[in-house]
């Protein structure tokens, strides 16, 4: 039995007249008549009542029209998922996103996009730090991953979605509350708070030695867990924080925001895919990125 043939019996079901059908269908009246012959043959009972000038159902024929409609419809929406899927419009993707990154609006907006382009997409997002992520991407945990740079990123591959400044977190009351900009050896004296360095090794280095740059080591007052959470650790009055730009958009009580005068010291947020990425779902994410990165 083809598909062929059921759409054939289902078009002179809904006709009750061959003649009608096959135009209807875009064929000449013999064959469909021929088709529905043999049809009635493999299932081995009448389909059809033939009179003159038209036909009614049999019995049988009533009972086999509605399964064959579900078998057509099954077989139609089958077909669509397939095509959905394999333009990645369908399907399941897991994000994985260093903490600090989902601070920043643009991330969000990117989000907002893909889902409003591929709404039929299941996505599950995961939180965790930039160093774990790298790791669960190799692990096949998450499909993809938003981390922060620099990041030793192992073999993934790297795709560049924004570059970002980072700004000092200085308690209330602090000397330099005032002043818009400073530099870093403006705060020698201060205790720093920093993240410990296993979660994002580069950019705790990074951080250092613009301070050696500056002509001092930082004194490391405190460890926040996070990168953001060192905004709180600065109010409760445990020293000052260097932050990404992003996270100081949210204003907190008992901390000033400052921007830096030292060029050098920057970070950015970009997305991790493993090699050769076969997932069309994961390369269409890909893409919007470097849409996104090129505005």
């Amino acid at each position: 039995m083809e598909f062929r043939q059921l759409r054939y019996f289902l078009a002179v079901a809904e006709h009750l007249h061959f003649t009608v059908a096959a135009e209807r269908l875009g064929i000449a009246q013999p064959p469909l008549s021929q088709q529905i012959i043999k049809l009635e043959r493999e299932i081995g009972t009448k389909l059809f009542i033939r009179h003159p000038r038209r036909v009614e159902l049999t019995e049988a024929g009533a009972i086999f029209k509605e399964r064959a409609q579900r078998v057509l419809e099954d077989a139609n929406d089958a077909l669509e998922h397939v095509k959905m899927a394999a333009r990645g419009e369908s399907g399941h993707l897991s994000i994985g996103f260093a903490g600090s990154t989902v601070f920043h609006p643009t991330v969000a907006r990117l989000l907002r996009r893909f889902r409003e382009d591929y709404p039929g997409v299941k996505i599950r997002t995961e939180e965790s730090n930039a160093a774990a992520l790298v790791g669960k991407l190799a692990d096949a945990q998450v499909d993809c991953a938003m981390i922060r740079l620099p990041l030793d990123c192992g073999d993934a591959i790297v795709t560049p979605l924004l570059q970002e400044k980072m700004i000092a977190v200085l308690p209330s009351g602090h000397a330099l509350g005032r002043r818009r900009t400073i530099d870093l050896k403006q705060l020698a004296a201060d205790p720093f708070i920093l993240y410990p360095r296993a979660i994002g090794p580069e950019l705790y280095d990074a951080i250092i030695s613009a301070c050696h740059a500056a002509g001092f080591s930082p004194k490391i007052g405190m460890e926040s867990p996070q990168i953001s959470s060192g905004v709180n650790m600065a109010a409760a009055g445990f020293g000052v924080a260097i932050i990404p730009e992003s996270i100081g958009q949210f204003r907190a009580e008992g901390v000033t925001y400052q921007d830096i005068s030292n060029k050098d010291l920057g970070t950015a947020i970009a997305l991790i895919t493993r090699p050769r990425e076969k997932s069309v779902t994961v390369n269409n994410f890909r893409e919007l990125v470097k849409q996104f990165h090129r505005r």
